[in-house]
């Protein structure tokens, strides 16, 4: 009998150990019936997951228990949602393959909201964590910037002859300006900016507050802190941090239907950011709010859409 206990406490310390920690990817509404194969490929689907099944437990929809995500336009109270100045009325420019026909288009992916050049706008994601984290989160930015008004003239060629980057300094005829050695090729002011801010969910931390606290971010590539492992309490905007806060340093440059990836130093209890506010732990079901503000200054046309940005880590399996 003591010989067999001890075999049966060996298996459960094994399968513990081996419980463990999975990649997983968060979109907004439930992540793998709402997922487009235009975007994600089939080694990204593998981490998608039905996050309202009976395994995961994560509501696209909560209005009892934490932070109650206002209704908007289309979008129920509590729900998990997109957010644009502009109306989402635009086709997915990433897509060469597309067609216009008098009246519409055809195009592979989603409905794009659109920010043009010389135009201030914003674009919001509220998504919920469906699994707790155990590492840091990558915030993953991907729309489509075409030289001003490039659509309206080539339609679906137009990434193909006058895509762009944020903050570039465009010429005429699709051309960018060169410049000469000293002088900065990006226009810094024209770069869009990052706000991410996390709000308790149904699982949360009972001392999570309402108002969430601004993530902060490591910069890519940095020292990633001092040597020692130890961080200031608070922390500070430096070398290797910044909180997420819509300030000149959350600008970031997107490359036209490329991955720009922000990565935010996961999130500790009794750590405060560099805004005085409190970290809580992140649970499975916590809310991860980022916004991509475009200044009036944006040398290009900025499309983007319920899937330009996807949080993605390493967490705890359900």
């Amino acid at each position: 009998m003591k010989w067999l206990m001890g075999i049966l406490v060996a298996l459960f310390m094994v399968s513990g150990a081996m419980a463990g920690e999975d990649p997983y990817i968060g979109i907004v509404g439930n992540d793998a019936l709402e997922v487009n194969t235009f975007y994600f490929s089939p080694k990204y689907l593998q981490f998608v997951y039905d996050q309202e099944s009976l395994e995961f437990s994560i509501p696209v929809c909560e209005t009892t228990y934490g932070f109650e995500i206002p209704a908007y336009r289309n979008y129920a109270r509590g729900c998990e949602q997109f957010r644009s100045q502009t109306p989402v009325n635009q086709p997915e420019v990433c897509d060469t393959t597309g067609i216009v026909f008098p009246g519409g288009s055809q195009f592979s992916g989603l409905t794009n909201a659109r920010t043009t050049a010389f135009n201030s706008g914003s674009y919001q994601w509220y998504i919920r964590l469906p699994k707790k984290p155990n590492g840091e989160i990558n915030l993953i930015f991907q729309c489509g910037v075409l030289k001003p008004n490039a659509f309206a003239i080539y339609q679906f060629e137009a990434v193909e002859l006058c895509a762009a980057e944020t903050g570039e300094r465009v010429g005429p005829n699709c051309s960018r300006i060169e410049v000469d050695p000293g002088t900065n090729p990006i226009i810094p002011t024209a770069l869009p900016t990052v706000t991410a801010i996390a709000y308790p969910g149904a699982y949360a931390n009972p001392d999570f507050p309402l108002a969430g606290f601004n993530l902060t971010a490591w910069r890519n590539p940095s020292t990633y802190g001092p040597d020692d492992g130890t961080l200031p309490n608070p922390l500070v905007n430096g070398e290797y941090s910044q909180v997420l806060n819509g300030a000149a340093g959350t600008r970031i440059l997107l490359k036209s239907c490329f991955d720009k990836s922000v990565i935010v130093k996961l999130p500790v209890t009794g750590q405060t950011n560099a805004l005085a506010q409190d970290e809580f732990d992140l649970e499975a079901g916590d809310i991860i709010y980022v916004r991509l503000n475009i200044p009036r200054q944006s040398t290009t046309d900025i499309y983007c859409h319920p899937q330009s940005l996807r949080i993605a880590g390493i967490g705890e399996a359900p």
